[in-house]
């Protein structure tokens, strides 16, 4: 439905208001104007991240593996700093996401299974029939960050990949799509402009199995809790040269900013969206589930070559971007900015995970993590850490652990992750044990440890509203009254001096306008003109969008 309005009577306005308000609003439309950027003298930085999907540290140069060079990565490090503790607070994407783009647990946010919103089909994929495709109505005032940056005048594009666990906002990119790119934005306007490569995913081990491999298997490290056998190694080998290809790609993005003169001065991030592909990393809270890699090069290589062991979560980028851009963070925002104009003094001493439906299964687990150890609890014991997950069933090396698991050729480190039970408790000490073998849990003389992890992780529980608890089916019953997602009041407007007014009658939804002739809607900023024809609508996640109100000036 549209709701329509027309006005004949136009105000006043300063000729340099009206240009501004021209020039921010139609930058994308394609025709050659003034740019209100040059009058500016410091411009907010461009910003870049550069997310591989499915990797741990562990097989990248500047952590210390040496099986494959990565020239264009080694190269960035080389330029940046190297994060030593970075982590997703969910070892699996879609969840991962919802965290990044809103700097928020995706416990709080209702975020926590994977997957949750399906645009594709009308029902969730995984349990097909049985469970709805939805968005989750996070708590008041969350937000797609990226449109705090639009307000300030950034150019903002993603793509390929969205998958945020809920339906992303008109107001969050001005483009996302696989054509994405800086170069379709207004000369000389601040952007931040996201890369995904789906070339190291998960499911490129079994599609690339076959293809040319650039490392020999029997040079791969094969980490203890694995068998080291000719499948095993060739899986590794295909991940690792998944990495040369990630490392190309990458190599055309940085070569794309140094030619546009514009890699010294901008601030790029390259990180993993959660940890590496393989059993016991994707969907597990051990390290090589939930440890990224993370470089960030800063303008005009600040710190250059170094490395840094701060504990840093991906509910801490949506801050720190904002922070870098020079935009105080909403204080909704569970993260922190780690750096930048509003970079807190206290940094962060845990960093807090969570693990619940992953596709067809329900394995609710909870973590706490510091520099030194991890707690692990386990709420659903009766079931093994290895559930039969059937996306990752398709990797080679996983039926060959389960078969050598049944014929009991594998030894206790292979063995513990596959075994039918796991323990209620973990704890591990990270310095002694980084591959999390050796669970202090039942040690006396750990038991101080244990009771303060555990106490730390119970008050996390408590202070964020962890949705986990509930039945995921109640949760949408709540959110979908009638199986619907509530939409929106109806927008309102208000003709006053400096132009046309927008409101909605829920405080925390965003608003955004277009011309009837765009495709890109912009987010409500500013007054509008009164002259100019426009449509308007309010969004929210996990809300229907409101009716479109239509005005016209005719």
């Amino acid at each position: 439905m549209v709701v329509k309005f027309k006005i004949k009577m136009m105000h006043k306005f300063s000729s340099a208001r009206l240009i501004f308000l021209l020039l921010f609003v139609f930058h994308s439309c394609g025709d050659k104007k003034e740019n209100v950027f040059k009058e500016i003298e410091q411009l907010p930085p461009n910003i870049i991240w550069l997310v591989a999907e499915d990797q741990s540290p562990d097989f990248f140069p500047m952590y210390g593996d040496s099986t494959i060079s990565l020239p264009n990565l080694e190269s960035l490090a080389a330029d940046g700093v190297t994060f030593t503790n970075a982590v997703s607070p969910v070892p699996v994407c879609a969840p991962a996401r919802s965290a990044l783009i809103t700097g928020m647990y995706p416990t709080t946010l209702g975020t926590h299974n994977m997957r949750t919103h399906t645009p594709w089909r009308e029902v969730n994929e995984p349990l097909l029939d049985s469970l709805p495709s939805y968005s989750p109505i996070v708590p008041d005032g969350v937000k797609m960050f990226t449109e705090y940056l639009r307000k300030k005048g950034y150019y903002t594009a993603n793509g390929p990949k969205e998958d945020y666990n809920f339906e992303k906002t008109d107001g969050a990119w001005d483009e996302s799509s696989k054509e994405r790119h800086w170069r379709k934005r207004q000369d000389r306007q601040p952007f931040f402009t996201v890369f995904n490569f789906g070339v190291s995913h998960e499911s490129q081990i079994w599609s690339r199995g076959k293809d040319s491999l650039f490392v020999d298997p029997k040079n791969v490290p094969v980490p203890p809790y694995f068998p080291d056998n000719e499948i095993i190694r060739h899986d590794l080998a295909v991940n690792y040269s998944n990495l040369k290809r990630l490392d190309d790609q990458i190599g055309e993005i940085i070569a794309d900013l140094k030619e546009d003169s514009l890699y010294e001065n901008s601030i790029i991030f390259f990180y993993g969206d959660h940890g590496g592909p393989f059993p016991r990393h994707k969907r597990a809270l051990y390290d090589s589930g939930v440890k990224v890699p993370l470089v960030v090069k800063f303008p005009e290589h600040k710190n250059a070559g170094g490395t840094d062991d701060r504990l840093i979560s991906f509910i801490d980028y949506a801050p720190t971007v904002l922070s870098l851009a020079g935009i105080e963070p909403p204080k909704v925002m569970q993260g922190v900015a780690q750096f930048g104009q509003f970079e807190v003094e206290k940094k962060p001493k845990y960093t807090f995970h969570s693990s619940d439906r992953f596709d067809e299964f329900y394995d609710r687990l909870r973590a706490v993590r510091s520099k030194r150890y991890k707690y692990i609890k386990s709420f659903n014991t009766e079931l093994p850490h290895a559930i039969p997950v059937s996306y990752r069933e398709q990797m080679p090396m996983m039926p060959e652990l389960r078969r050598l698991y049944a014929a009991g050729k594998l030894n206790e480190k292979q063995s513990v992750w596959l075994k039918a039970l796991k323990p209620e408790e973990e704890l591990y000490d990270l310095d002694k044990d980084p591959y999390e073998l050796n669970n202090l849990a039942n040690h006396p003389e750990a038991k101080d440890t244990l009771i303060y992890y555990r106490e730390l992780l119970k008050e996390w529980i408590k202070n964020t509203n962890d949705l986990g608890e509930y039945p995921e089916r109640e949760l949408i019953a709540n959110w979908l009254p009638d199986g619907r997602q509530p939409q929106l009041s109806p927008m309102e407007m208000e003709e006053k001096e400096d132009g046309i007014h927008l409101f909605n009658k829920r405080p925390d939804a965003s608003m955004v306008w277009k011309r009837p002739q765009d495709s890109i809607w912009h987010v409500y900023n500013e007054p509008l003109p009164v002259d100019i024809p426009f449509e308007a609508k309010a969004e929210r996640i996990g809300y229907a969008d409101s009716e479109v109100l239509i005005y016209s000036n005719d």
